[in-house]
């Protein structure tokens, strides 16, 4: 992967090689570590929602809340992340747990480099069919 950040006077505006920018720590946009927290539970859901193949379709809602700390004294990295899974719809709840799981274990990119880093992660499913 490439890019670029540039800054922009009021802010920073990041460019992939692809073309896509975005804004980043302004008035409006969100800081690095708010950018990773996020990027994390963006990848995770990625996986549950694609791991459900067929099934997604019968999906109401899926989203992810987050929870993390971050150590008090600079760098302040995350210490612990802590994701609830709300998910709304018919799809088998035992299918959204182990994808949730291989996620974890094997899919989410982001979320590996961070555990691997040393932080703490853990989870909850709130499920309603």
């Amino acid at each position: 992967m490439q890019g670029s950040v540039s800054w922009k006077g009021d802010g920073f505006e990041g460019q992939t090689s692809s073309g896509k920018s975005f804004p980043i720590y302004n008035e409006e946009a969100p800081s690095p570590m708010e950018m990773v927290l996020h990027a994390h539970a963006t990848c995770s859901l990625i996986d549950v929602v694609g791991g459900l193949k067929e099934r997604k379709e019968n999906l109401t809602e899926a989203r992810v809340e987050i929870e993390s700390t971050r150590a008090v004294q600079s760098p302040r990295v995350f210490e612990k992340i802590h994701f609830i899974y709300v998910i709304r719809g018919d799809v088998p709840e035992s299918l959204v747990e182990r994808i949730i799981h291989h996620s974890h274990d094997k899919l989410c990119s982001v979320g590996i480099m961070l555990t691997r880093g040393g932080v703490e992660l853990t989870w909850e499913l709130d499920y309603q069919k």
